[in-house]
C-alpha cells in the first residue's frame, strides 16, 4: 500500500525521497510564510492556502512546533532545537537567517522537551526542568537578571534554577511558567496586567511568583497576546490581563491585574486552553469547544464577526467530540478524531485556514485534504494511500502545522483531554514516594532533598493528589463538594508510617511544621485550594501528642483564621464527610485540650497556653455547630470527662460569671485567660452539675444584696461574699479583688 505525499518540496541539498517519508513521520503546513520562515517554494513571501508536506530532517521526527511573529522553532524527538525566520532580535538563537531551519548549537548539550515563542523571543525547557531564553528582551520577557534589547544565544534563566519547571507558555511580550511544586511564575511586559502581579510596574525582568493562585493544583498555563490563563486539575479557569475584546470570558471588557475565576466555565469540565492574540478557545472533557473574545475575523466560529465577552459553545462542532484545539493569531483549529477531520475558522486571508481559499470563515470549515485519526479508519478504503494520519496540530501567528504518523503501526492521534501527569503540578502518591525514598537513600543528586521538601511543603501538590477516583467526579468540586477521596489519603499516610519510610517521614514533618501550615492563606483563591484542611488531619502524627504544639494546634489556628466564605465552605465539607472521619477530628482536638490542661503548669508560658487552648476549644465549637445540623455523632462525643479532674469548675464558672458581668479581673486572679464554661458542650454530667451548683449559690448571694447596692457594685459584692465563704484560698482571691 502506498501513500500519496505530493507535492514533495525540495529543501536543502536534495529533494525528500518518497522512501524517507514512508519510513518516518511527516509534517504538513500551510499559511503565510514571511521572509525566512519555512516557505514551500522559492518566494521570499508566499501564501500556502492548503496543506503541503514539509520536511527538513530525513531520519528524525519533529515533536513540537512553535511560531513567533516572524520566526519558527522546531523541537525534534531527540531533544534538538532548530529555528528559522527573521533574526533581527536574535530570536533564532544562532547567526543564520533564512528559510532553512538550523540547529541551535548552544542547546546541543541539553535535551529539550518543550518550546514556546513570543513575538520576537523564544524559550526552551530542558528535561532537567531548566528554562533557556533568547531573542528580544527589552520588556523583560527573557526573564534574565538584566534587561537587554536582545540576546542572540540561549541563556539559562537563573532565577528559576532552584525550581523544576514543567510548563512554559509565551504571550507576545510575556511568559508564564509552572513548577513541579505548583508555584506559578510570570515575567515580561505588564501593560495590561497580564503578569497577574498587579500593575505597579509596566514590565518585570525576572520571574515573579503569582501568589494569588497558591494552593491550587494547576494542570495548564496558557498565554495569549497580552492575556493569560491558568487551568486547575478540576477544571477551574482563571484569566487575567488584556480584556478589550472579552478574551477573558468575564462578561465585560475590563482588563484584570490579577487572576479572576471564569465562573461560567466552572461546570463545563475544561481540560485544555488555547489562546490567540485576542481570543480564547477551551476544550472540555466531553469534547466540546467554547470560544470567546475577538471575533472580527470569525475566529470564534459562531457564524458571526462579533466579539463575545462570555464563553460560548461552538454549535457547529456539537455532535462531534473534539480532541485537539489550536489558536493562531486570528484563527482557530479543531480536530475531530471520530471522522479524522480538521476544522478551521477565522482569518484566512493569508491561507492559514488550509481550505484552499484566502478568505475569512466564520463557521468551522474542513481543512483541505484527506485526514484520519489512525490507520484503522482506512481499513478497506481503496484510496487509503491519500490519507494523512494526524498525530498533533500546532498553530501560531498566521501558520498551521500538523504532525502525521507513518501509516504502518500508527498510534492514535494525541488527545488533549488525556491527563499527562508529567506536565502538571507534582502529585504525591505511591510511585513518587517510592522514587523519593530510593533517591534520598542513595543520595541521588537528580532528586535532591530540597526538591522533595519543596513538593511536600506545597499545598497545591497535596490538594491535587487525592482526586475522587470515580470518572470526572472531581470536576464537581464546589463549596459543597471537596472532590477528593479521603480514604486514599488515609491509605497513603499509613504507608508513610512504615519504618522503611522513616527518613521521608521526617522530611514531611519538617515540611508541614516549617512551611506548609504557616503559609496557609486566610483567603484561599478557590475551593480547590482548601482540600488541604481535610487532608492534613488524616496524617497519623497529628494524633500524636508529641506533635500537638507543632502541627495539630497550628492547623486549628489556620482554620480559625479563614475568612467568612472559605470558613463556611469548610463547614459544608465537614457536613459531607463520613461520621468516622468527623469523630476522629473531634477526638483529635479533645485530646489536644486534655494535653494542654494536663501540662499547663510546665508546658507553656501563659500567653501561648491561652492561644493554644482557645484554638482547640474554638475548633471544637465549630465542629459542634456543624454536628448540630447534620448529626454525624451523638452530642456526648464532644464531652471531655477529664475536665472535672483537671479544672476547678467552680472557679472557672466564677471567672466566666465575672466576665459576663463586665467586671475586669487582674490576670493573677484569672488562672487562665480562657474559661471552659464558655464551651459547655464539652461538659459531661458531673461537670455540668458542679457548674449548675455554683450558679445556684451565686444567684442566692446576688439576691440578698440586690436592694442595697447599684447593679454593678452588687455583682462585685456578691462575688466578695461568695469568695469569703469558700475558705482561705478564696479569701486570698477576694482580697486581690478588693484591692
Amino acid at each position: 500500500m502506498c501513500l500519496d505525499f505530493s507535492p514533495v518540496p525540495s529543501i536543502g541539498k536534495g529533494s525528500i525521497k518518497l522512501h524517507d517519508l514512508l519510513k518516518e513521520e511527516k509534517m504538513l503546513c500551510w499559511g503565510y510564510w514571511s521572509f525566512g520562515q519555512p516557505g514551500i517554494g522559492s518566494n521570499l513571501q508566499v501564501i500556502i492556502p492548503e496543506p503541503q508536506v514539509y520536511g527538513f530532517i530525513h531520519d528524525r521526527n519533529v515533536k513540537e512546533v512553535a511560531c513567533g511573529g516572524n520566526h519558527s522553532v522546531f523541537l525534534l524527538e531527540d531533544g534538538e532545537v532548530y529555528t528559522c525566520g527573521m533574526n533581527t532580535k536574535g530570536q533564532l538563537g544562532h547567526e543564520r537567517e533564512g528559510n532553512k531551519p538550523e540547529q541551535i548549537g548552544a542547546l546541543a548539550d541539553q535535551h529539550i522537551v518543550h518550546i514556546a515563542c513570543g513575538e520576537s523571543h523564544s524559550v526552551a525547557l530542558s528535561d532537567q526542568g531548566q528554562l533557556f531564553a533568547w531573542g528580544a528582551g527589552s520588556d523583560g520577557q527573557l526573564g534574565l537578571t538584566t534587561i537587554e534589547d536582545s540576546v542572540a544565544v540561549p541563556r539559562l534563566i537563573k532565577k528559576l534554577n532552584q525550581q523544576t519547571i514543567l510548563q512554559v507558555s509565551c504571550g507576545s511580550w510575556h511568559c508564564l511558567a509552572l513548577s513541579a511544586d505548583g508555584q506559578f511564575f510570570t515575567w515580561g511586559q505588564n501593560n495590561y496586567g497580564q503578569l497577574g502581579l498587579g500593575k505597579e510596574c509596566l514590565s518585570q525582568a525576572t520571574p515573579q511568583r503569582v501568589r494569588f493562585l497558591d494552593g491550587i493544583p494547576l494542570a495548564q498555563v496558557a498565554a495569549g497576546g497580552a492575556h493569560s490563563f491558568a487551568l486547575s486539575l478540576s477544571g477551574a479557569v482563571f484569566g487575567w490581563g488584556k480584556n478589550s475584546s472579552g478574551q477573558l470570558g468575564l462578561s465585560d471588557e475590563q482588563d484584570r491585574e490579577t487572576p479572576c475565576h471564569v465562573k461560567l466555565l466552572r461546570t463545563q469540565k475544561v481540560v485544555y486552553i488555547s489562546c490567540g492574540e485576542e481570543h480564547t478557545a477551551v476544550l472540555t472533557k466531553s469534547g466540546g469547544v467554547f470560544t470567546f473574545g475577538a471575533g472580527s475575523c470569525g475566529q470564534l466560529g459562531h457564524d458571526s464577526m462579533n466579539d463575545e465577552v462570555n464563553p460560548r459553545r461552538v454549535l457547529e462542532l456539537m455532535g462531534s467530540e473534539v480532541s485537539q484545539i489550536a489558536c493562531g493569531r486570528h484563527h482557530t483549529l479543531a480536530f475531530v478524531p471520530s471522522s479524522g477531520m480538521i476544522y478551521a475558522f477565522g482569518c484566512g486571508t493569508r491561507g492559514q485556514l488550509g481550505t484552499g481559499h484566502t478568505c475569512n470563515v466564520k463557521c468551522p470549515s474542513p481543512v483541505k485534504g484527506h485526514w484520519a485519526a489512525h490507520n484503522g479508519q482506512l481499513s478497506g478504503k481503496p484510496d487509503a494511500c491519500k490519507y494523512h494520519i494526524v498525530k498533533h496540530i500546532f498553530s501560531g501567528g498566521d501558520q498551521t502545522f500538523v504532525l502525521c504518523s507513518k501509516y504502518e503501526n500508527s498510534l492514535p492521534a494525541d488527545d488533549f483531554r488525556t491527563i499527562n501527569e508529567s506536565h502538571y503540578t507534582c502529585l504525591i502518591n505511591d510511585e513518587t514516594i517510592d522514587v523519593w525514598r530510593q533517591n534520598i537513600l542513595e543520595k541521588n543528586s537528580s532528586i535532591s532533598v530540597n526538591n522533595v521538601v519543596q513538593i511536600l511543603s506545597s499545598a497545591a501538590c497535596w490538594n491535587g493528589s487525592f482526586l475522587e477516583k470515580k470518572i470526572d467526579e472531581h470536576f464537581k468540586t464546589s463549596p459543597k463538594i471537596p472532590g477528593i477521596d479521603l480514604n486514599s489519603t488515609r491509605v497513603l499516610f499509613e504507608k508513610l508510617m512504615n519504618s522503611q519510610h522513616s527518613i521521608l517521614l521526617d522530611q514531611i514533618l519538617k515540611s508541614f511544621e516549617s512551611f506548609l501550615i504557616p503559609q496557609l492563606s486566610s483567603s484561599p483563591p478557590d475551593v480547590e485550594a482548601m482540600r488541604i484542611y481535610l487532608i492534613l488531619p488524616e496524617f497519623p502524627p497529628f494524633q500524636d501528642s508529641k506533635y500537638y504544639i507543632t502541627l495539630t494546634l497550628p492547623l486549628a489556628m489556620a482554620i480559625l483564621r479563614l475568612d467568612t466564605n472559605p470558613s463556611k465552605v469548610l463547614d459544608n465539607w465537614w457536613s459531607q464527610v463520613c461520621p468516622r472521619y468527623f469523630l476522629r477530628l473531634v477526638d483529635l482536638y479533645k485530646g489536644a485540650v486534655v494535653y494542654l490542661l494536663s501540662g499547663r503548669k510546665t508546658l507553656l508560658i501563659p500567653v501561648l497556653f491561652s492561644s493554644y487552648i482557645t484554638a482547640a476549644l474554638r475548633l471544637l465549637e465549630k465542629l459542634h455547630k456543624v454536628n448540630q445540623k447534620v448529626r454525624h455523632v451523638e452530642h456526648d462525643k464532644f464531652y471531655i470527662p477529664e475536665i472535672s479532674s483537671l479544672v476547678d469548675i467552680q472557679e472557672d464558672y466564677l471567672m466566666w460569671f465575672l466576665h459576663q458581668a463586665g467586671m475586669k479581673v487582674r490576670p493573677s486572679i484569672m488562672q487562665d485567660a480562657v474559661t471552659l464554661c464558655s464551651y459547655p458542650f464539652i461538659f459531661d454530667a458531673q461537670a455540668k452539675t458542679k457548674m449548675l451548683q455554683t450558679d445556684a449559690e451565686l444567684q442566692m448571694q446576688e439576691s440578698s444584696a440586690t436592694f442595697r447596692l447599684p447593679w454593678r457594685r452588687c455583682r462585685r459584692n456578691v462575688l466578695l461574699e461568695f469568695y469569703n465563704m469558700q475558705g482561705k484560698l478564696w479569701r486570698d482571691r477576694a482580697e486581690e479583688l478588693n484591692t
